[in-house]
């Protein structure tokens, strides 16, 4: 399948009607993700709804927008109205939204065409996608490898070619790190750009939606889209974004670029040669490169696994197996509670919510959720100072390519440190991009990981663009 921007022009032309294009992505999908479990739900009568409106709008010479006619894969903790939303948990299953998540709507009302939702770690509480309720997803470079996550599935859907563009949540890495081992780019905004509304909370302080794509000026028109204040959203900017789009070709002459060590040191060789190499070819392209440190980055995991499940434990309370979702009958309301979350949540976000619990108790929240959210503040000012001298932050996205299923699902701090280049923008609310660089010594993609300071999507998708366009050939077709 092409590139979304080709598509809608040729739809917006009528050189192609979206029914026919949504056809081919649900032909794809049909044909190619039995092998890899990129979705959990398929929605074709609807999406040939939506496609016929598109073909309509462009028939009475209506503009039907700028995504008209591309099909798109949304991650399952975005609220569809009157479609299953899991969130990858059987506490959900079967669960059907009474409303359209924010970003949903804009989706439509720029007429791309929604064709399904994809598999993702339970509450998006995981970086394989190995801890869906309903088993894991394959990586399309190979099978018996990691797609990342937590936005898994939406990541696979766009490396098989099943969807020009996915959408993903990202609160500690969770759309940059399955882009990195998928070879697809993947983008977290500025906390506050996007809006959460219809988001199904995680980590309210940290999460953020954001694009996959299979380029970046598909992932800056996508971008451009979400884009924007909403009132539903109380964390909403009401600033007005800057497009991304214009400025993709302006270049980097006279950029500043920080080479993070902090994001590079413990990674595997393969991946430190990938983002030495993206730094050598931005400074071929004129941007000033200078190796940074910032040593405050290493406090951020920690600090990351007690903020992120201290909120977690709040915001999971709500799935009591009284208002909706999966009830397990007790003797009592509270045998009831126990019995329904006994059985509806897995083994990551029960070991999450205890973890919350616990730093949020009398006793210890001064110790372990208060000292964190220091940390965090720490964390903050480390790059205020950092772009005192520089522009953007340039280190790995993920400490290795996709490693085998089943090789850390047993060893949670192994899991864990698959966040440790990422963490770092989500505690600071600032946006980061990964942008496939090659591959590494197994054939399988790398991503270089791109940071910058709040706000300043279009500088950081100027930069994409030029990796991009000097990106090594050599990543194995799905």
């Amino acid at each position: 399948m092409t590139d979304a921007r080709a598509l809608a022009a040729a739809v917006r032309a009528g050189e192609r009607t979206a029914r026919e294009v949504t056809e081919e992505a649900l032909d794809a999908i049909a044909a190619g993700d039995g092998a890899l479990h990129a979705f959990l739900l398929v929605t074709p009568d609807d999406a040939r709804a939506q496609a016929d409106l598109v073909d309509a709008a462009v028939t009475q010479g209506r503009d039907p927008g700028p995504l008209a006619g591309v099909p798109i894969a949304l991650k399952d903790n975005l609220c569809t109205r009157g479609i299953p939303t899991t969130c990858g948990s059987k506490i959900l299953e079967g669960w059907r939204p009474p409303y359209d998540a924010t970003v949903v709507g804009l989706l439509r009302d720029a007429g791309a065409i929604t064709v399904g939702k994809t598999n993702m770690d339970e509450f998006a509480m995981g970086s394989s996608t190995e801890n869906s309720a309903y088993g894991p997803t394959l990586n399309p470079h190979d099978t018996g490898k990691v797609p990342g996550g937590s936005s898994g599935g939406s990541a696979a859907s766009v490396a098989a070619g099943f969807t020009p563009l996915g959408l993903g949540s990202d609160t500690g890495g969770s759309i940059r790190q399955p882009a990195a081992l998928c070879g697809v780019v993947g983008m977290k905004p500025t906390y506050g750009r996007v809006s959460r509304y219809g988001l199904v909370a995680f980590a309210s302080s940290l999460d953020q939606i954001g694009p996959f794509a299979t380029n970046v000026a598909d992932a800056a028109l996508l971008f451009d889209v979400l884009a924007g204040h909403d009132g539903r959203d109380s964390t909403s900017l009401s600033s007005k974004p800057e497009l991304t789009v214009p400025g993709l070709e302006d270049g980097i002459d006279g950029i500043r670029v920080g080479v993070c060590r902090n994001l590079i040191d413990g990674c595997a060789p393969d991946v430190v040669a990938r983002v030495q190499e993206a730094a050598e070819t931005l400074a071929a392209a004129g941007a000033t490169v200078e190796e940074i440190r910032v040593p405050e980055f290493a406090y951020g995991l920690s600090a990351y696994y007690l903020i992120a499940p201290a909120e977690a434990s709040s915001n999971l309370a709500r799935y009591d197996g009284v208002r909706y979702g999966l009830r397990v009958d007790g003797d009592d309301a509270a045998a009831m509670n126990t019995a329904t979350r006994t059985a509806g949540f897995g083994a990551e976000v029960k070991r999450r919510i205890m973890l919350g619990t616990y730093a949020l108790s009398a006793g210890y929240y001064d110790a372990y959720y208060v000292q964190a959210q220091r940390v965090r503040t720490l964390v903050m000012q480390a790059f205020d100072r950092a772009y005192g001298s520089i522009d953007v932050l340039l280190g790995a996205t993920a400490p290795t390519t996709a490693f085998d299923l089943g090789a850390k699902v047993d060893d949670p701090m192994a899991m864990y440190m698959n966040d440790i280049c990422t963490i770092p923008s989500n505690l600071a609310g600032h946006p980061a991009l990964s942008i496939p660089f090659g591959t590494g010594v197994d054939g399988l993609p790398v991503g270089v990981q791109l940071l910058a300071p709040a706000l300043e999507e279009a500088l950081l998708f100027r930069v994409a663009r030029v990796l991009e366009a000097a990106a090594p050939e050599g990543v194995r077709s799905p």
